[in-house]
């Protein structure tokens, strides 16, 4: 294959987010972007742009983010995959590369995402767990959490859920599902509670905000009617409080077939 041939890529990359501040590259900060630019100057002495479909906070990990990139590679993708990762930190790696059509961007072209939020429910910290979950004491109500979830599915206006300082167009999403799954932990009293949300799109902090605002719900401090109210609200002080970051996990990132090369 030419050298000089620029091909556009599609990148699947996991990672846990403690430790770094977000996605972004900022200046003498560690981040995602900055540390899969800096790869891939080493392996070809360029400056290669990486976009990543979202960007992740500070402490939020990922399961499955997806970049978009272009450069002159000569070899397969899975090559272009296993020389990356010898230029990562452990904390990151690069769990999937295939070639993309050309312009393919990892946030114009995505149709979808789905998060998964971690709460630990009772029991004592653990010394290791306690980057990756909320850890909360006390009784939740799971059915009145699941009724207010409900409430948010399907196309809403969830500005009372967006963060400030990151305005967007338009604040309207559809919400495809909104599910609580519960897991027992070492067959005691103590339990895992995740929360993942599926949308074709998210607000800066939603999910957060979201799991923040169901807690007080299960807590029994709010109805479950008073979703809709914080939804017509359209104003963030309206709902609960957000949730730590160390709990968030970006899960997946749809996209319409079409994108990859090899469905073309």
């Amino acid at each position: 294959m030419n050298a000089n041939v620029t091909r556009s890529f599609k990148l699947t990359i996991a990672y846990d987010g403690t430790g770094f501040s977000g996605w972004q590259v900022q200046p003498n900060l560690p981040t995602i972007q900055g540390h899969l630019e800096h790869a891939f100057q080493r392996l070809t002495g360029n400056r290669i742009q990486v976009i990543g479909s979202g960007r992740t906070d500070a402490g939020v990990h990922a399961y499955a983010q997806v970049a978009s990139c272009s450069l002159a590679w000569r070899d397969s993708p899975q090559h272009l995959l296993r020389a990356l990762n010898t230029q990562l930190p452990e904390s990151i790696v690069v769990c999937g590369a295939e070639e993309a059509c050309k312009g393919f961007h990892a946030i114009q072209h995505a149709i979808g995402k789905r998060y998964r939020y971690q709460l630990r429910i009772g029991g004592v910290r653990d010394v290791f767990d306690y980057r990756y979950h909320w850890h909360l004491h006390g009784e939740l109500d799971l059915e009145r959490m699941c009724s207010a979830a409900k409430r948010l599915i399907g196309e809403h206006d969830f500005k009372s859920f967006q963060a400030a300082g990151a305005d967007r167009k338009t604040t309207v999403r559809t919400i495809r599902a909104c599910e609580l799954i519960v897991l027992a932990v070492n067959d005691g009293p103590t339990f895992d509670l995740l929360i993942e949300v599926e949308a074709d799109g998210f607000l800066y902090n939603m999910v957060r905000n979201i799991v923040g605002t169901l807690v007080e719900v299960g807590r029994g401090k709010q109805a479950v009617e008073w979703i809709d109210q914080v939804l017509d609200a359209c104003d963030r002080d309206a709902a609960g409080p957000t949730a730590p970051a160390c709990g968030l996990f970006l899960l997946r990132v749809d996209y319409p077939d079409s994108v990859l090369k090899s469905n073309v």
